[in-house]
């Protein structure tokens, strides 16, 4: 397999797992918001990943989200499970679900907390590539993982036979680039914070995005891709600015990105958002009123622009 392996392209989202009141899943809720973006012009969903709170979610869960994003796109683009864990095993076991659940593929990202070795991490995914039966995306979240996929690694993880693809999001513009320089001919590279620098990437020759602000702001950060794209880039500029302060607006003030996610889309009336799962916790006070003000404000703007 390689980047001619699959057809994975355009602005995907890293979707919510919305929860009730009793920290059940809300099936109704996330099969909702799914069917909205891809009316609002996504190509694909990454589901369980980090926006998706995969660390709160078990084997049976992830199973079932597979399930339901599959039976929500309805054809209408690729479904990728996240998969993240440290032990080998269990990654494995996952990707094995993911492929019974009918998933196109899957999000693997080297192993969290436990500091590795360059060595260990490659060793790592060649472990699992060699049991893999789908796909594998690689995911570089070096700020919540603690290991990194550097362009050196991942330059060595591109000659696997199931890597297609990386969804970078290191936030960094040079490792974004040099990943690109180095791995794009073999596997396809994403971008993760299309939010801060989604046109660039774009422009720079990024296969698509995945990010979570299309879970608040769509068609907005999905237009990102679509108006770069149609060499309308004055117009994906502007957005890119927004995007920027949306950002900045979910991550200060009190407020951190996935409960602020969340309560961004219950302040807007959109499905997919509701209870985050302990240990995160629900915005309130003077954070979800920064988080709510700041986003009347910025959706406002937002419209004037496209």
């Amino acid at each position: 397999m390689d980047r001619t392996t699959i057809d994975w392209t355009g602005p995907m989202v890293a979707v919510t797992t919305p929860f009730r009141d009793d920290l059940s899943i809300d099936e109704e809720a996330f099969s909702a918001n799914v069917d909205r973006l891809y009316a609002a012009g996504a190509t694909g969903m990454v589901t369980a990943g980090c926006t998706g709170e995969f660390w709160a979610l078990d084997f049976k869960e992830r199973e079932r989200l597979a399930r339901l994003t599959i039976s929500a796109a309805a054809g209408r683009g690729p479904s990728i499970i996240g998969t993240g864990s440290i032990r080998e095993e269990e990654i494995i076991d996952q990707i094995h679900a993911a492929k019974e659940a009918g998933a196109d593929g899957v999000l693997v990202m080297p192993p969290y907390f436990v500091r590795s070795t360059e060595a260990e991490i490659i060793a790592h995914f060649e472990t699992i590539d060699a049991k893999s039966v789908l796909p594998i995306l690689l995911y570089n979240i070096p700020g919540n993982a603690g290991n990194e996929l550097t362009p050196e690694i991942t330059d060595r993880l591109a000659d696997l036979d199931k890597v297609v693809g990386i969804k970078e999001s290191s936030g960094n513009w040079n490792t974004f680039q040099s990943t690109l320089n180095r791995a794009g001919d073999r596997i396809r590279v994403f971008c993760g914070p299309s939010s801060v620098f989604g046109v660039p990437a774009v422009l720079a020759g990024a296969d698509g995005t995945i990010d979570c602000f299309p879970n608040v702001w769509a068609p907005g950060c999905l237009d990102l891709w679509h108006l770069t794209n149609a060499g309308r880039v004055s117009e994906a500029w502007a957005l890119q600015r927004l995007g920027i302060e949306m950002t900045e607006l979910f991550t200060s003030g009190g407020c951190t990105l996935y409960p602020a996610t969340k309560a961004a889309m219950d302040h807007l009336g959109l499905p997919g958002g509701g209870m985050p799962r302990p240990p995160l916790r629900p915005l309130d006070g003077a954070a979800l009123e920064h988080l709510t003000t700041g986003m009347d404000n910025l959706l406002a703007r937002s419209a004037k622009v496209a």
